[in-house]
C-alpha cells in the first residue's frame, strides 16, 4: 500500500485556499468598484484633423440626462447602449466606449469623413466617403470640392468612391475644386488654378482616369500648355483628348 505524501497534499490545498482568497478578493473589489460613482468622462478622436463634433456634444451623450459623471455609477453604465447613442449622430462613424479602472467613462470617436459639399436649392450637405449624405458642422466647415447638377443621375456610392480618390490624392486634392452632374450621368470637374473644363465622363474606370489626367497634366506644365487648353476629356481611357 502506497504511502500518502502528506507535504504534497498539503501544498495543493494551500494554492487551492489562495486561489479561492484571490478570486473572493477579485470579486469583492469588482463588486465595489462597480457601486463607485464615475470619476469623470473622456473623448478622444480617432484621425481627426479637423472636428465636427465636440467633445462637449459626445460628453453630453455619455452622462445623459445626468449633469455630472459622480451622479452616474459603474454598475448603471450601459456601454451598448451609449455606444449606440454616439453613433446615432450625424457627425459620427462609429464609437468605442468602455470604463477604466480609476473610473474613467472613455468614449473613443471615429468620425465621417465628408468628401464633397453638395450645393443646390434645396440646400446644402457634405457627401461622405461611403456616399452617403452628412450634414453641415456647426463646429467647423471641410475644404473639400463642390458639387452641383443633377445628384440623382449618378449613383450616390460611386460618388463616394470618387470624391473619396480625390480626398486622398495629394495632387487631386489640391486641384479639382468643383464637379457638375449631368443630367446623364457624366461628371465636369473644375481645376482650381485654370479655367478648361475636365470632362471625366460617368463613374466608370475612375482610378484610369485619373491616372491620366495626372501623366497628362505633368507633361502639359513641363510645356507650358494648359493656358491653351479649353477642355480636357478623360472619357476615352486609352488617351486623353484635349481642345482648345
Amino acid at each position: 500500500m502506497k504511502k500518502r505524501n502528506w507535504r504534497n497534499i498539503w501544498i495543493n490545498v494551500r494554492l487551492v485556499l489562495i486561489f479561492i482568497g484571490l478570486l473572493a478578493l477579485y470579486s469583492f473589489t469588482l463588486k465595489r468598484n462597480e457601486s463607485r460613482p464615475l470619476r469623470r468622462t473622456e473623448v478622444t478622436f480617432e484621425e481627426a484633423k479637423t472636428r465636427y463634433i465636440t467633445a462637449t456634444a459626445v460628453n453630453k451623450l455619455l452622462i445623459e440626462n445626468k449633469t455630472a459623471p459622480r451622479d452616474v455609477r459603474v454598475d448603471e453604465v450601459d456601454l451598448g447602449r451609449l455606444e449606440k447613442s454616439i453613433d446615432s449622430n450625424d457627425m459620427v462613424e462609429k464609437s468605442e466606449v468602455f470604463v477604466t479602472i480609476d473610473g474613467c467613462l472613455h468614449a473613443r470617436v471615429k468620425q465621417k469623413t465628408p468628401v464633397a459639399r453638395v450645393v443646390g436649392e434645396e440646400g446644402s450637405f457634405y457627401l461622405d466617403n461611403e456616399g452617403n449624405a452628412m450634414p453641415l458642422s456647426p463646429v467647423s466647415a471641410a475644404r473639400v470640392p463642390l458639387v452641383s447638377g443633377d445628384l440623382e443621375a449618378a449613383d450616390s456610392k460611386k460618388l463616394g468612391e470618387l470624391f473619396r480618390m480625390v480626398h486622398d490624392d495629394d495632387f487631386l486634392k489640391k486641384n479639382i475644386i468643383g464637379a457638375r452632374i449631368m443630367p446623364n450621368g457624366s461628371i465636369l470637374m473644375q481645376n482650381r488654378n485654370y479655367d478648361y473644363v475636365i470632362e471625366f465622363g460617368r463613374t466608370i474606370h475612375m482610378r484610369r482616369k485619373f491616372d491620366n489626367y495626372k501623366a497628362f497634366f505633368q507633361k502639359a506644365v513641363r510645356d507650358s500648355l494648359l493656358d491653351d487648353y479649353r477642355n480636357i476629356n478623360l472619357k476615352f481611357i486609352r488617351q486623353v483628348v484635349c481642345s482648345r
